[in-house]
């Protein structure tokens, strides 16, 4: 059996090798916290023995980000400077693999004022809109993965001493991103064989809408013609393979913007910001949020909701098997990443180019007319469960079930 150093140096391997998949000399850009140091540090090595010519390390420190948030004023924290936007366009134009490992509290800013996020988010979200868009549309490689931080696994795991709980959510990541087996690599490849299928499956049907039926949740969502179904692997524009998160359990394309009708209530709580919204219900009227409620976190997810026009309406639909390996393990890790991977969920903001036929290559104007959504926001939360039942509708009206109780029923 391994021990958690060897399988902690698996995951470093696989998130070179398949997650951004380090190839004749590909630069690496890594985002981290100080949290995430041993594994930032082993992903350096591995990349320069792969073949990279530059790794680049940009950390944080949430104690840092939390008295900056606390003690700056509204206006500062406003403030993004060119040389943060152009450090990272530089990669870009080099063609670099981003990767994006995630530690950070889910309640890192939660009593920081919610104008004071706001401006924040959409400081940041307007600055870094080109760089965006290119990871949108695949023109680099890129990974987001996870590593635990204390503030974190204490909210995971609350019961535990801190080294203990900080032990328990290492292994529980490593087990989501299959590094607790003898062939990661291998086991990878064969994930994503079962999900490819999927997305050949749902591509060919071409459904017109997909009906979502589920307690405090009727919905309908419209897809735009030559939409087109991803998950897994994912080609850049050097026609390198990557993997986009790790853990993925989704297939994903982009609705119509302006056909979602219906409402539909998380059945996750959402981590946004630093903070935790729950017991929230959306209402649509031609693709637009017309209503909405929260029990916990409304004027967060007001911010989300009044960022633009954009993150008014949808720009993501993912299916999660309710039976997977991550949801099968019952525990709520309150990030993202994770809990998007155990449940259906949709995003409210910005689309991925990709997500119609020719996307790549199409203008903004062009997207917009595709039905494609655009936004300095992407914001994904989770409304999947045993109950959920969903059925793909086509041109005719007909309806033919993909999901019955929370699992693909194909």
């Amino acid at each position: 059996m391994m021990n958690i150093e060897q399988k902690l140096y698996k995951y470093a391997e696989l998130l070179v090798d398949v997650g951004i998949n380090i190839t004749d000399g590909k630069r690496l850009y890594i985002r981290a916290t100080t949290d995430a140091l041993p594994l930032v540090r082993l992903v350096t090595k591995i990349a320069y023995e792969r073949g990279s010519k530059e790794v680049k390390v940009s950390l944080g420190d949430d104690t840092i980000s939390r008295l900056n948030a606390t003690y700056r004023d509204e206006e500062e924290l406003a403030v993004v400077h060119d040389f943060q936007v152009d450090d990272r366009m530089y990669y870009s134009d080099k063609k670099a693999g981003f990767l994006s490992i995630i530690s950070s509290s889910p309640e890192l800013l939660k009593d920081v004022s919610p104008k004071k996020l706001q401006a924040m988010q959409v400081a940041s979200g307007q600055a870094f809109k080109e760089f965006s868009g290119r990871t949108q549309s695949d023109f680099h490689s890129w990974c987001v993965a996870g590593y635990p931080s204390v503030e974190w696994a204490r909210l995971v795991y609350p019961e535990l001493p801190d080294d203990e709980a900080v032990n328990a959510l290492l292994e529980l990541i490593l087990y989501t991103v299959r590094a607790d087996v003898e062939n990661p690599v291998e086991a990878w490849l064969e994930h994503d064989k079962t999900l490819h299928d999927k997305v050949d499956y749902l591509n060919g049907k071409q459904f017109t809408a997909l009906r979502y039926e589920a307690p405090g949740t009727d919905l309908t969502i419209g897809l735009p013609d030559n939409h087109l179904w991803a998950g897994a692997s994912s080609t850049d524009s050097n026609g390198d393979s990557f993997m986009a998160n790790m853990p993925t359990e989704e297939v994903f394309t982009a609705p119509d913007k302006n056909r979602v009708d219906g409402y539909v209530t998380n059945t996750l709580p959402l981590s946004h910001g630093g903070n935790i919204i729950d017991d929230f219900k959306l209402t649509f009227k031609d693709g637009e949020v017309v209503d909405y409620t929260a029990e916990k976190g409304y004027d967060i997810l007001k911010n989300i909701i009044d960022t633009d026009a954009g993150s008014k309406r949808l720009g993501e639909v993912a299916l999660v098997p309710f039976d997977s390996p991550i949801s099968n393990k019952g525990i709520l890790f309150y990030n993202t990443l994770f809990d998007e991977n155990a449940s259906c969920h949709i995003a409210l903001g910005s689309a991925y180019a990709f997500s119609v036929q020719g996307g790549k290559e199409m203008s903004r104007e062009e997207l917009d007319s595709a039905g494609l959504n655009d936004s300095i926001t992407h914001v994904d939360f989770m409304i999947g469960s045993g109950k959920l039942n969903i059925y793909g509708v086509d041109k005719e009206g007909r309806e033919s079930p993909v999901f019955i109780e929370g699992n693909w029923a194909f």
